[in-house]
């Protein structure tokens, strides 16, 4: 499929973000309170539901469950979902594990967030669940766990996050109204119809990886997931590769900065296409496993994310990744790795299952 190139993704960035964040009233509500009552929808979807369909689906004293439509939009250039789709659902599971064991007047904020894939999602999922369980709490910090599945059962991948407590500013929510999630004649964007480039197999038998990367840069090839958020790449070089994400408000939580499972798409598409890179043509790779670190909060604005990833290993199956990613004012505000399973002459119409893929042979990295 393709799509006007003008377009950056399924909206213009100009377009008025749907939903909104939470008001002054969640202060006197404890985590629990505020979950519950955005699961009942008597507090707004944030915009970054809006955007994608991510939502709340159960929660309970600490444990939460998330899911989100497998929409097309998530789709890569080859079909198949990022790695990053998968991170993007444990973020909110998990840190609703977290936030609700916490007292009325205290926020949550994700330090660090960590995931293993076990199988790359597709449309045919039907949706991906994170279910997520508190490990450990104290007054400052929350430990927690989460498996990701898709609408059949079929285990996706596990993660684990540690979250930071902080006392809520009132003059950070005041202000804020708190209108109804269904504030838009426009359909969400993730109902839309899907744009982007998705190629068959000829194309990526017959192109070497830093030429497809190079046509990212050049705006030749955008794929339905890079629409979505916006996407642009910026530099491509052998094991280089930079990418940049608007600070849009789109990409916001209920406490009003960017959902951090949007950082962390961020950098999992960076580290994937820095190995990418370096494949020859008919190859296929996916990340195997993803670790952000979470420097500073990001509030949405003017200017763009850019994520900088570089690979800092290459070995025959399995490349080891690095990634910084600045906000708009040149700071960094996180910085993650990931490792990503390379598989020549492997063809990407069979989506990668890790356990399949690492043999005994694969081992000698």
């Amino acid at each position: 499929m393709t799509a006007e190139k003008a377009r950056v993704g399924p909206l213009t960035f100009d377009e008025p973000a749907q939903g909104a964040t939470w008001g002054p009233d969640v202060l006197q509500m404890s985590g629990l309170d505020a979950l519950r009552a955005s699961l009942e929808r008597r507090l707004p979807d944030p915009p970054v539901s809006r955007l994608t369909g991510l939502r709340l689906s159960e929660v309970g004293l600490g444990m939460a469950s998330a899911w989100m439509p497998a929409s097309p939009w998530w789709q890569s250039g080859a079909g198949v979902f990022l790695g990053g789709t998968t991170a993007f659902v444990a973020d909110m599971a998990l840190g609703a594990s977290v936030f609700a064991s916490a007292p009325a007047g205290i926020g949550m904020t994700t330090s660090e967030l960590s995931v293993s894939f076990l199988r790359a999602p597709t449309t045919r999922c039907q949706t991906i669940i994170g279910r997520g369980r508190l490990i450990h709490a104290t007054r400052s910090l929350g430990l927690a766990e989460a498996t990701l599945e898709d609408g059949r059962g079929r285990l996706l991948g596990h993660s684990s996050s540690r979250c930071v407590f902080f006392p809520l500013d009132p003059t950070m929510l005041e202000g804020r109204s708190s209108p109804t999630a269904e504030n838009s004649d426009e359909p969400p964007p993730y109902l839309r119809e899907v744009e982007g480039d998705v190629y068959g197999q000829e194309y990526w038998d017959a192109t070497p990886g830093l030429t497809i990367m190079r046509q990212v840069v050049d705006g030749a090839f955008v794929p339905p997931c890079f629409r979505l958020f916006g996407l642009r790449g910026i530099d491509a070089r052998e094991g280089a590769m930079s990418i940049a994400m608007p600070a849009s408000r789109w990409l916001s939580n209920s406490f009003g900065v960017l959902y951090g499972g949007a950082t962390a798409f961020l950098a999992d598409a960076a580290i994937i296409l820095a190995a990418g890179t370096t494949v020859p043509a008919g190859t296929a790779f996916n990340t195997i496993d993803l670790k952000v670190y979470f420097l500073r909060p990001v509030r949405p604005g003017d200017g763009e994310l850019v994520a900088r990833a570089a690979v800092t290993h290459r070995g025959r199956t399995i490349a080891v990744v690095g990634c910084e990613i600045v906000g708009p004012d040149g700071a960094a505000t996180a910085k993650a790795t990931g490792s990503v399973l390379i598989l020549p002459g492997r063809h990407w119409k069979r989506p990668v299952h890790v356990a399949d893929e690492m043999t005994a042979e694969s081992a000698d990295v």
